[in-house]
């Protein structure tokens, strides 16, 4: 396991601004040893909480270019038909993320190609989960074409996630499970798919970023 470059500076600050508080409580409360033991305890457990939020676990990717493999760790809260409005304006087959604070938190190529599209759009904070997220929260919007089928991946920011990160650009050339991105604290990820396609998941099941197969492209 290692951990990601985003999380370096939370990290560093993290530790600092905990250093400071139990260093008060020791400083103002010397006779109050249970009262720092407490605060130290729950300290760790903060601290070591951030760092597993920027974890990379060590995987063996699945690769098939026949596939679509799962851009984010999560659960699978949406697979339903929808009219996508900003690129493909028809509608698709949409397969819903949801990431949890305890989730890891990249994001990876679904499938390998040609960056189409790269947009950040700024927006509201809803609940994630919330059936208008997807149009209306602060979100990042990538299309990856391979030739045959274009794929659409939206990271989408939630109530507690305040930062999406997103390395592509358009027209550059990708691999697949490489990584695309990375949001903070909660979120989402949504794909559009083509109408159709053969999905491989089904709604509350868990799936891991490089390795599940959400479906299968014709």
């Amino acid at each position: 396991m290692t951990i990601h470059r985003e999380g370096t500076a939370t990290i560093a600050i993290t530790f600092v601004v905990l250093a400071l508080i139990n260093g008060a409580v020791f400083y103002l409360l010397p006779g109050s040893p249970v009262t720092g033991y407490i605060v130290a305890g729950i300290s760790l457990v903060l601290f070591l909480f951030i760092i597993s939020f920027f974890r990379i676990p060590n995987r063996v990717m699945k690769q098939d270019e026949q596939l679509v493999i799962a851009p984010a760790d999560g659960k699978v809260v949406v697979i339903e038909e929808t009219f996508e409005a900003e690129y493909f304006k028809d509608k698709r087959l949409q397969v819903s993320i949801f990431m949890s604070p305890a989730n890891v938190h990249v994001n990876r190529n679904p499938i390998s190609g040609e960056v189409k599209l790269s947009q950040y759009h700024a927006g509201k904070y809803l609940v994630a989960w919330h059936p208008k997220s997807s149009t209306e929260n602060e979100r990042h919007t990538v299309v990856i074409g391979n030739g045959k089928n274009e794929i659409l991946v939206r990271q989408i920011a939630g109530a507690l996630a305040r930062r999406i990160v997103n390395y592509l650009k358009a027209g550059m050339q990708v691999k697949q499970n490489q990584e695309m991105g990375f949001i903070k604290f909660g979120s989402r990820v949504d794909i559009y798919l083509p109408i159709g396609t053969e999905v491989n998941v089904a709604l509350e099941q868990t799936v891991r970023g490089g390795q599940t197969i959400i479906a299968k492209l014709g």
